[in-house]
């Protein structure tokens, strides 16, 4: 999935290349930003859900993501939280309590692929920190993730990592080329920087206050994933405390 990804995004970007020449980043402020946005986010999810059900994923990842930003944005910047963010924490950390609970027993090992979805929170966090720290535009900072992680990643892939692409119908391949690559990494990844950006990353995170119920929900139809009492108790408290913890008036564009 990774090597789609990346191959899906270079090949993305290089009509943009043709156009407008190469991103202008620096090779240190490109690799950095590409450790954290391209490697350390989905690098870590995919292999959280080798452990965890995508219920927890679905929690833990966006989840986490606003408050993570927020905390972050205090210490480095000076955005203060107000009663409203903090009260928040505690409904979020309750309702992620809660859905760990349920699956302990049942799931011994998905404490695996919660850690793995927190790093990959923290890896998304610090890669926001650096598009803030460094004043940076969203087109140059998608252009210089796409085009350095899949010369860096698929030749890894293609001599060291085990993968059976081969046994993927044709079809599929495709299809996360095109989903991967093109619109998760370039398309979402350029709007999501460019609200960061204009908004902070406290206040654009809450777009992600709807995917935990979204995919919860989706996961027991469509995986078998089912939720008992607790499981979709922490799924609501989750994006309950989000929704409370991010909406609020927007910051004015810096």
């Amino acid at each position: 999935m990774a090597a789609l990804r990346h191959a899906g995004a270079f090949l993305t970007v290089l009509p943009i290349l043709a156009l407008r020449g190469r991103p202008r980043l620096g090779a240190a402020r490109g690799l950095a930003l590409t450790a954290t946005a391209a490697f350390g986010f989905p690098l870590a999810a995919y292999w959280g859900f080798r452990f965890a059900p995508a219920s927890h994923g679905a929690v833990l990842l966006p989840g986490l993501l606003p408050f993570l930003a927020a905390f972050v944005w205090w210490w480095a910047f000076g955005d203060r939280w107000s009663w409203r963010r903090t009260l928040s924490l505690a409904v979020v950390a309750a309702g992620i309590a809660l859905l760990a609970a349920e699956t302990a027993a049942s799931q011994p090992g998905a404490w695996r692929g919660d850690l793995l979805f927190t790093a990959g929170c923290l890896s998304w966090t610090a890669y926001m920190w650096l598009v803030r720290r460094w004043q940076l535009g969203a087109l140059e900072v998608t252009l210089a993730v796409a085009l350095l992680a899949a010369p860096i990643y698929l030749p890894v892939w293609w001599l060291f990592l085990p993968s059976n692409l081969a046994a993927v119908p044709w079809e599929w391949v495709v299809f996360h080329l095109i989903y991967q690559g093109c619109l998760s990494v370039v398309v979402a990844g350029f709007l999501f920087t460019r609200a960061t950006v204009l908004l902070g990353a406290p206040q654009t995170s809450v777009i992600t206050s709807v995917v935990p119920a979204m995919v919860a929900l989706g996961a027991w139809p469509l995986l078998g994933e089912a939720l008992g009492w607790a499981g979709a108790a922490g799924v609501g408290l989750v994006t309950l405390g989000m929704i409370a913890g991010v909406v609020g008036p927007a910051p004015k564009p810096r």
